[in-house]
């Protein structure tokens, strides 16, 4: 129990580094994150501290969905955007191309990686992975037109309200589905159920 409660701690914070790290490179960002990156453009609040409040936002919508959230879903909500508002106060937002890329490929590869130590871990979906499995249960669509379909929607919004919308986008789009399959079984407290491969999958 102890080994999958810090396998889902540590997987959590990294997630927000991970994230953050894609922000800070400023080449574009996962769908999620250009809808807070919107929404704080808007509200003058940190992308962290919106993340947060767009987590718990997502999961009241599965109270219609009959969700139920676990230990993971709530730990979600609280640290992966906290830990990604404390690591946008010290990380660099460089200019140069090099070293944007150079964060922008660290950020989804720690994404990845983070997502196989709390996927693993087995404590709950996160709030938007819940919303799509919800959606899915409920309505019998397929995962991957649920992911598409909600990403998409946020995708958009984001964008109109200022998100940073780019090549980041795209390369976080085409490799954390791969790179989160290959990280599953090597860092999973057990091997991955087909539920949760299925939600690598675009």
């Amino acid at each position: 129990m102890l080994s999958r409660i810090t396998r889902l701690l540590i997987g959590l914070a990294l997630y927000g580094v991970g994230c953050a790290l894609t922000v800070a490179a400023g080449l574009g960002v996962d769908p999620w994150t250009v809808f807070a990156q919107g929404l704080s453009r808007v509200t003058g609040l940190g992308i962290g501290w919106i993340t947060n409040l767009v987590g718990l936002a997502v999961l009241l919508l599965w109270i219609p969905l009959r969700q139920k959230p676990g230990v993971g879903t709530i730990a979600n909500i609280l640290l992966v955007g906290t830990s990604m508002q404390v690591a946008l106060w010290v990380l660099p937002h460089p200019d140069q191309l090099w070293a944007q890329t150079l964060l922008l490929v660290a950020g989804v590869v720690l994404v990845a990686v983070a997502s196989g130590l709390y996927i693993g871990a087995r404590f709950g979906p996160g709030p938007r992975d819940g919303l799509m499995t919800g959606l899915h249960g409920r309505f019998g669509w397929p995962i991957w037109a649920c992911r598409l379909t909600v990403e998409g929607s946020v995708l958009i919004l984001g964008w109109l309200l200022g998100g940073t919308v780019g090549v980041g986008t795209v390369v976080f789009a085409l490799g954390i589905g791969p790179l989160v399959h290959v990280a599953m079984p090597l860092l999973a407290f057990t091997r991955p159920t087909p539920r949760t491969r299925r939600l690598t999958r675009v």
